[in-house]
Formats: structure tokens, C-alpha cells, sequence
């Protein structure tokens, strides 16, 4: 077995998902799911990328909607925490234009729920146990 040096790697910063277009990606992800932006800028010779970050609110991690780089965008997938899935289940049923799965739990699972964005990404919805 090899020894290996340890990490120094503390924590997910951002999580990244291609997609079409940024501005309906940033519409769906702040409209419908409430997050927040946390960078929105301009970048590269000509300043014709754009960096687009979001967040729930408190979060440390964010989420980079990017256009593909090569390649389709969607397929990604990305969890976020929920004290209550019930209730967040209810409220983006609620906000149409979402349609979330049923909540579901399995032995050795949390119980959770699944949305996808307009590109086919998927934000589980996990419920955390307030403590």
C-alpha cells in the first residue's frame, strides 16, 4: 500500500452545472428554488464569458451555472439541506413551474425529494435533522 500525503482540501466550495442559458438557469434557480446570487460577472479577453454563481441563503457552497464547455449541457446533480422536506415539497409545488418527485426514503436514506432544472440537472432536496 503507498503512503499518501493528506489532503489539504477543507471543504466543496462550488459545485458546477452546464446549461443553456445563464439567464433562464439564473431565472429558475432564484425565481422558483429562492436562491441567491453570489457572483454575477464578466471575464476573458473581451469580457465575453460570464461567471454566474447562486446559493440558498446561508450557504457556503454555491452553485456556477455554466455554458457547456464541448459538450450538452445537464446530467449534473447536487443535494441541498432541508430541516423540513415536507414543507419545502409543498412550497415548490406551490410556486409552479417545478415539478417536484414525491418524497420518497428508503432504509439507510434520508427522506428527500427531486427537482431538475430546465437542462435536465437534479437539485435533491434532503432533509437534515434540526440538532
Amino acid at each position: 500500500m503507498t503512503e499518501s500525503t493528506p489532503t489539504t482540501v477543507s471543504n466543496i466550495g462550488v459545485v458546477m452545472f452546464s446549461v443553456t442559458d445563464q439567464d433562464a438557469a439564473l431565472a429558475f434557480y432564484t425565481g422558483k428554488l429562492g436562491f441567491e446570487v453570489r457572483a454575477d460577472s464578466a471575464f476573458g479577453e473581451n469580457g465575453e464569458m460570464r461567471w454566474l454563481e447562486v446559493a440558498p441563503p446561508g450557504s457556503r457552497t454555491r452553485l456556477a451555472l455554466n455554458p457547456p464547455m464541448g459538450g450538452q449541457p445537464g446530467g449534473g446533480m447536487i443535494g441541498v439541506e432541508t430541516a423540513d422536506v415536507t414543507a419545502e415539497h409543498a412550497r415548490l409545488s406551490a410556486v409552479g413551474g417545478v415539478d417536484p418527485s414525491e418524497p420518497m426514503s428508503s432504509p439507510g436514506t434520508p427522506y428527500m425529494f427531486m427537482v431538475q432544472d430546465p437542462d435536465g440537472n437534479t437539485v435533491a432536496v434532503v432533509e437534515v435533522p434540526a440538532g
